[in-house]
């Protein structure tokens, strides 16, 4: 009898233990503003999954976030957001950056323009992080291109590894939330 009361307590420990790893992972992983993620994913033919990987990778979902160059969810420079908000017909003014809607719609646009123009996921991230400026020199160099279309090495240290970190992003998110419906 003392042997059963043990295996239930232990059994019971288990289970607690995994029931608070698993609200840490997602604590530690949040998903917010899933309409907005889902809706314009959809729109710009996105996975919904790397949207929310960029967002984790630039700005822990905090829609307040600044760098110094670039604003909200996901990142948009000043730059970027004039040529998008021009290309979508968005009257747009900087203190719209932090408006989750108006950034991950603009953020979705823009991502989607960068994988038309890359036909490649890997090459449009590292894009987004580095500019299309860099990232065309790069497509151009043998060093970094064998194709001129896709990228086998980044040479800037944080691009390669924002690369990495938006796919480990994505494929946790994935993981996590792909069980059940993005709201």
């Amino acid at each position: 009898m003392k042997k059963i009361i043990r295996f239930i307590f232990a059994a019971a420990a288990v289970v607690l233990l995994a029931n608070v790893c698993v609200k840490t992972i997602y604590a530690k992983f949040p998903l917010k503003y899933e309409e907005y993620i889902e809706k314009y994913a959809t729109e710009y033919g996105l996975d919904k999954y790397m949207i929310c990987g960029v967002i984790y990778a630039e700005s822990c979902f905090d829609n307040k976030a600044h760098s110094g160059l670039a604003r909200g969810l996901m990142q948009l420079t000043d730059a970027t957001a004039d040529w998008v908000s021009g290309k979508l017909r968005i009257d747009y003014d900087y203190d719209m950056a932090e408006e989750p809607e108006i950034n991950i719609k603009m953020g979705c646009y823009y991502l989607s323009c960068l994988i038309d123009k890359y036909s490649n996921e890997e090459t449009a991230l590292a894009a987004y992080n580095a500019g299309m400026g860099n990232v065309s020199k790069w497509l151009e160099d043998a060093r970094y291109s064998a194709d001129g279309k896709t990228l086998f090495d980044i040479p800037y240290g944080e691009t390669k590894r924002y690369v990495k970190r938006v796919k480990v992003f994505t494929y946790i998110y994935k993981q996590l939330y792909a069980k059940r419906r993005l709201k």
